[in-house]
């Protein structure tokens, strides 16, 4: 069976991570920096930071005084695409069961997962990051 909500670890680190990066106003932060903050593993988390590179959503700068900043302005990124770079196209399931083909008879949770997905999805395209920017 599927959950209703389904967030991998790595989303959840990313959209927080993003927002912590956010929050520093285009200074450089180092990974020991956001996995301190975020308590998480510094090598699962320089994984999903990565990830977020080659999304270019964030920059990396290597070497000594390096780190990481927002490829582009707060404003303009929002938690539907951080989920995407890491999880792929947002594809919510109508289906406890994950099925296919359509119940033969009326879902026994009628509209909630439709109604669900569809405020998720909502959700994530609205919410910016300057939404949680201090």
């Amino acid at each position: 069976m599927s959950n209703i909500l389904k967030i991998s670890d790595a989303s959840s680190i990313a959209l927080h991570a993003m927002i912590f990066i956010a929050q520093k106003n285009n200074e450089l932060v180092s990974v020991k920096d956001i996995s301190g903050e975020l308590d998480v593993s510094a090598n699962h988390l320089s994984k999903v930071l990565q990830r977020l590179v080659k999304a270019d959503l964030v920059i990396s700068i290597k070497g000594y005084g390096g780190g990481f900043k927002l490829a582009k302005s707060p404003a303009d990124i929002n938690f539907l695409e951080i989920y995407e770079a890491i999880d792929g196209r947002f594809k919510p399931s109508p289906c406890l069961l994950s099925r296919i083909e359509s119940c033969e008879t009326k879902c026994i949770m009628g509209d909630l997962l439709q109604s669900i997905n569809t405020q998720v999805e909502d959700y994530f395209h609205k919410t910016k990051l300057t939404d949680f920017m201090k």
